[in-house]
């Protein structure tokens, strides 16, 4: 009998700990009698993995239930001719959500017209408003555009308010992520910015940052980490580097905070290094007093190869590291460096300013930071 309670009691937990069922309902409108909803959840590798295929009745009413054991995207696509989606991201937690939809034929979109019960789908929502927002006013200048007869001057004209709208469109969008970026729908919203990444690579740092702490696991969240840390572009944050020096002491490169920092990826094998030194010392002699340090990378095997190069070429700074792990260095890997020499130039605030600079671009960055 004591076994039986106990397991029942095993049992028990079992069921209270598996995930819970949510219910995803509404109202479908614009629909063909005979069309259907199907709902895909989106599994590894950004791959669509078929749930279920939900028939419309006669008053337009939907139903399905989805179990996700962690946040999970599903994209929600109709049995109608090059379908538009609707991505629906459901969290363990919710349990009712309701989506109303309406299917405009002749623009081939569906318009979330009502959400209740997840976060994650009014943030969609507002996105697509956002979005639609400028439709007529870009599709009559569009027009007008190419109508015949119009004048090189008008279609100056017309060409700087397609842009003014654009601006804004982008503008609102922007503001749109960052009232809303501890959101995890943001994750994947801000990826409307992906062909301008450049740019925007400071709201995916906000993003990700807001997002990080509660949401690891999820594969949108690991998309923009990701991106931020391995796109080294300038204004972003340097990723970090810890390593051990020749006495085994541990430096972090963010323990340079507050100073210019070169990070230098080199190898007491690499000629090209070696020929560059002189020039890296001469300019550390320079500006070291004024605020300039280099972290110097070996992608070195051999120990002592690796400390007679410092000692031979003057290298005098005391922020030499390595792991001995030639071109598997974890450093090197942080930084993706396929080859050396190779060069990050990082800010007073730990940002990229620059990659690659040798010679006289890097002696002309510098003298352009600290003005002689």
């Amino acid at each position: 009998m004591r076994t039986l309670f106990f397991a029942l009691l095993i049992a028990a937990a079992s069921l209270s700990t598996a995930a819970a069922q949510t219910v995803v309902h509404g109202h479908l409108i614009g629909f063909e009698p005979s069309a259907a909803l199907c709902v895909n959840e989106v599994v590894s590798g950004n791959k669509l993995q078929p749930r279920d295929t939900v028939r419309i009745d006669t008053k337009g009413s939907y139903s399905f239930s989805v179990q996700p054991a962690e946040p999970t995207m599903y994209v929600l696509s109709f049995t109608v001719e090059q379908s538009p989606v609707v991505h629906l991201i459901v969290l363990p937690k919710e349990k009712d959500i309701t989506l109303d939809l309406e299917y405009k034929s002749g623009l081939n979109v569906v318009n979330i017209k009502n959400t209740k019960g997840s976060k994650n789908a009014e943030l969609y929502k507002q996105f697509n408003e956002v979005i639609a927002a400028p439709y007529e006013a870009m599709q009559r200048i569009d027009a007008e555009y190419s109508q015949p007869g119009t004048s090189d001057e008008r279609k100056r004209q017309l060409a700087g308010e397609m842009h003014a709208l654009q601006l804004k469109q982008r503008q609102d969008v922007q503001k749109l992520i960052v009232a809303n970026k501890d959101c995890l729908m943001s994750a994947f919203l801000v990826t409307y910015f992906e062909q301008e990444f450049a740019t925007y690579v400071s709201l995916y740092e906000e993003v990700r940052d807001a997002l990080i702490k509660n949401y690891a696991g999820s594969p949108f969240v690991k998309y923009i980490d990701n991106k931020v840390r391995t796109s080294l572009e300038p204004g972003t944050l340097a990723p970090e580097i810890d390593m051990k020096d020749p006495d085994g002491k541990q430096r972090k490169l963010s323990d340079l905070r507050g100073k210019v920092v070169m990070i230098d990826f080199w190898a007491s094998w690499c000629g090209p290094c070696r020929r560059e030194n002189p020039n890296v010392v001469k300019l550390y002699h320079r500006y070291h007093d004024k605020g300039f340090e280099i972290y110097s990378v070996s992608l070195d095997k051999d120990r002592n190869a690796w400390l007679k190069a410092i000692q031979d070429d003057g290298l005098v700074w005391p922020n030499h590291v390595s792991d001995l792990r030639g071109w598997t260095s974890s450093g090197g890997a942080t930084y993706g460096i396929m080859s050396v020499p190779s060069t990050v130039l990082v800010d007073r605030k730990g940002r990229i300013i620059a990659k690659n600079l040798r010679g006289e671009e890097l002696a002309d960055k510098l003298k352009e930071l600290f003005g002689f």
